[in-house]
C-alpha cells in the first residue's frame, strides 16, 4: 500500500506539471497571435522608376585641352643690339614677316672686308696661274729647272686654297648680315615678345614665341579598358565653356603608342579647323567620342545601382515585394545606365530606399 501511495503521489505531480506547461504553451501562442495582429510586417518606403527601351549610341566622355597646331621659339642667330621691333603680342603674322632688326653696322663692315680679301685672293690666283702656265712651257723647252717649276706649282695650289677660304669667309659674312633681320618662321600669331629696342642679344637668346592656331589640336586621355574603341580618323565632338551654344567637330589624328604608367590612361590627339579663331589654346574642352552605331538599349537610373565588390545589383518590385537582381551594364548615358543583363523593359526599379532592402522584403511605394 505504501508503494502504491508513493507512485500515486508521483503521478499526481507529473499531471500537475504537464497541465502547467500546457497552459503556458497555450498562453504563449495566444500572446504571439495577439502580437502578430498588433504588429504586422513593416513595409519599407521606396520610390520606383521604369526600365525603358531607348535608342542609344555608345560614346566616351573625356576632358581635353586645346593646343596650338604648332608653336615656335624664334631666337637670335647673331650677337648685337636690337635696332627696331616691328610687332607686339597678339599680332597676326605670315611666314617670313619681319619681326625685328639687329644693328647691322659691324656686319656690313665684315662683308666689305671679306669681299676685299676675296678680290685679293682672286688676283693672286690669276697672277700665279699666268706664271705657272709660262713656266710649264719653259720647263718643256728645258729653259728652267724642275725645282723652279715645282715651286710655282706649289704657290698655285696655295693660291687656289686661299681663294676658297676667302669665298667661304665672304659667304659667311653675308649670311651673318642677313641674320640681323629676324623673320617669322610660321603663319600664326605672336604669343610673346621678349625684347625691346636697344636690348643687347646673344646667339640663342629667345626673342619671340609664335603659335599657329589653325588648325588646333585637342589633347585628351581615355581609360585603359577603352583603348580598342579609339581609332585614327574617328569623329570627335567637343564643346568649350566660353561658347556654350556651339559644338565643334574634330578627327582623331594620333593615338599615342604607350600608356601613362601611373594613371593607366592613353593620350589621344584630335585636330579641328579653327578658321574663325574662336578656339584659344589652353582652354578646356568636353570631348565626346562615339564608339559604335546607334541601337536600342534598356536604360535605368544610375542612382538605382548598388555596388558590392565586383558585382552590381538593383531591386525591382513585384506586387508589394522587393526582388534583388544581379545586373551587367553597358555605357552611361547622362543620368542613365544601359543594362545588358538582369533587368527587362518595364521592370519597376527601386531608385530610393534600396539600401534598406533585402530579397523578399515588403515595400510601400511612394506616390
Amino acid at each position: 500500500m505504501r508503494t502504491f501511495a508513493a507512485w500515486l503521489k508521483r503521478f499526481s505531480i507529473f499531471l500537475l506539471i504537464t497541465g502547467f506547461l500546457s497552459t503556458l504553451i497555450i498562453l504563449s501562442g495566444c500572446k504571439a497571435n495577439k502580437d502578430s495582429q498588433q504588429n504586422p510586417e513593416r513595409a519599407i518606403n521606396v520610390s520606383l522608376s521604369k526600365a525603358v527601351k531607348k535608342s542609344i549610341r555608345p560614346y566616351l566622355v573625356a576632358t581635353g585641352t586645346i593646343n596650338p597646331f604648332e608653336e615656335a621659339l624664334v631666337s637670335a642667330e647673331v650677337d648685337g643690339i636690337i635696332k627696331r621691333v616691328y610687332v607686339e603680342e597678339g599680332k597676326a603674322v605670315s611666314k617670313g614677316t619681319l619681326l625685328a632688326e639687329i644693328d647691322e653696322t659691324d656686319f656690313v663692315l665684315e662683308v666689305k672686308r671679306s669681299d676685299a680679301q676675296l678680290k685679293q685672293a682672286q688676283a693672286i690666283l690669276s697672277n700665279t696661274q699666268i706664271e705657272y702656265d709660262r713656266k710649264k712651257v719653259l720647263l718643256k723647252d728645258e729653259l728652267i729647272t724642275k725645282q723652279q717649276y715645282d715651286d710655282v706649282e706649289m704657290r698655285l695650289s696655295l693660291a687656289e686654297a686661299e681663294l676658297e677660304k676667302a669665298k667661304a669667309s665672304f659667304n659667311l659674312a653675308r649670311q651673318r648680315l642677313t641674320k640681323t633681320k629676324i623673320h617669322a618662321t610660321l603663319l600664326g600669331f605672336i604669343k610673346s615678345k621678349k625684347i625691346a629696342t636697344g636690348d643687347f642679344v646673344k646667339v640663342g637668346m629667345p626673342l619671340f614665341s609664335l603659335i599657329q592656331n589653325n588648325p588646333i589640336k585637342i589633347i585628351f586621355s581615355i581609360n585603359e579598358k577603352d583603348i580598342s574603341k579609339i581609332k585614327v580618323n574617328q569623329e570627335v565632338l567637343f564643346t568649350v565653356d566660353g561658347l556654350p551654344n556651339r559644338e565643334f567637330k574634330a578627327k582623331v589624328y594620333t593615338v599615342y603608342p604607350s600608356l601613362d604608367d601611373k594613371l593607366r590612361t592613353l593620350t589621344i590627339e584630335a585636330r579641328a579647323s579653327n578658321e574663325q579663331g574662336l578656339l584659344k589654346p589652353g582652354i578646356f574642352a568636353k570631348v565626346i567620342v562615339y564608339t559604335d552605331a546607334q541601337r536600342d538599349g534598356i536604360l535605368i537610373p544610375a542612382t538605382s545601382i548598388l555596388y558590392e565588390a565586383n558585382t552590381m545589383k538593383v531591386y525591382i518590385v513585384e506586387g508589394d515585394k522587393a526582388k534583388m537582381k544581379l545586373i551587367k551594364t553597358g555605357g552611361k548615358f547622362g543620368d542613365y545606365v544601359e543594362v545588358i543583363e538582369g533587368v527587362k523593359e518595364g521592370d519597376s526599379v527601386v531608385t530610393v530606399g534600396q539600401q534598406n532592402l533585402s530579397d523578399g522584403v515588403k515595400v510601400n511605394v511612394a506616390r
